[in-house]
Formats: structure tokens, C-alpha cells, sequence
């Protein structure tokens, strides 16, 4: 009987990555000239894992992000996880922005991606969707190869990851 191979497909980020990022982004926005003098800040918690902005107005806002985003990338952290929120009006002229990491992939997109495979044309090979992530299994270990070059050129608005290999 022949044995069947699998791999795992999920997202996600490291969490403490992501709080260096944006420790390293508090100070930048705190010695850099043309933020002074306005009442920018950064937050995250793990807890909801969003990180906030403060800043005195929209205009802001972009620049801000873009520090951010560009902590985040040197940290090694995929910003295709990255969720920009609607800015909301907070205290007097403030505004609050909420930046939302993906930490699994979206019940929508792992239909996608099962879809994806579905219709690639691989022969014998199986994705099954279990909670956040998907498991591609196949007796072949060349078609699993051949499904995870497929998917690393497609884009499904996640960074996915490919482990759990079992041969």
C-alpha cells in the first residue's frame, strides 16, 4: 500500500517580531524632525493584535504608516498580513487607525486556494481545510512539489507558509 505525503499551508507572523517593529517605529516617529510637534504615537498588544495610531490628523497618517510598514519589513514580517482599518475619529482632532495582522488563513481564502488546486490539474492530490490552515496531501511527493510552486505563484492577498512535510 502506498503511503500518502502532506504538507501544510498556513500565515501568520511572529508576534515578538512584530513588537520590536514597533518599538523600533515609536522611536523613530520620536526623534525624527518632521514629526515634532505633533502628538504621533504607536501601540500594539498582543492581546488583540492590532497596533493603533494617534495621530493629529489624517495628513499624518500616511507617513506614519509608512515608517511602520518599513519597520516591519526590515523586521522580516510579510505586510501582505497587514490590514489597513478606516480611520476613526477619536478626542478632539485625533485620529485612531487600526492595522490588523492575519494570524491564519481566512475561511474565504482557504476556499480559494483549496479551489486553486482543485482546478491546477494535479493528479491524486487532496486539499482539505482544517480551521485556519490546509493540508495538501498526495501519494506523490513530486505533485505536492509541483502544487507548491504553483501556489507560490499565484496571490491570494496572504503570505503563505509551507511546513509540516511529511514524507
Amino acid at each position: 500500500m502506498a503511503t500518502t505525503a502532506s504538507f501544510d499551508i498556513s500565515t501568520g507572523v511572529d508576534l515578538q517580531e512584530v513588537d520590536n517593529a514597533v518599538n523600533q517605529a515609536h522611536k523613530e516617529i520620536a526623534s525624527r524632525y518632521d514629526f515634532k510637534g505633533t502628538h504621533l504615537d504607536v501601540y500594539f498588544t498582543r492581546v488583540y493584535n492590532p497596533v493603533w495610531t494617534n495621530p493629529d490628523g489624517c495628513s499624518w497618517m500616511e507617513a506614519l504608516l509608512d515608517v511602520v510598514r518599513g519597520r516591519l519589513i526590515k523586521r522580516g514580517v510579510p505586510t501582505k498580513n497587514l490590514t489597513v482599518g478606516e480611520p476613526v475619529a477619536a478626542t478632539g482632532s485625533s485620529v485612531r487607525r487600526t492595522l490588523t495582522l492575519a494570524q491564519g488563513i481566512p475561511p474565504e481564502t482557504a476556499k480559494k486556494i483549496q479551489r486553486a488546486i482543485k482546478d491546477g490539474g494535479f493528479k491524486k492530490v487532496q486539499a482539505s481545510i482544517q480551521g485556519d490552515e490546509l493540508r495538501v496531501s498526495s501519494p506523490s511527493k513530486d505533485a505536492l512539489q509541483e502544487v507548491i510552486a504553483f501556489l507560490r505563484g499565484q496571490d491570494f492577498d496572504v503570505e503563505l507558509q509551507f511546513g509540516n512535510y511529511r514524507g
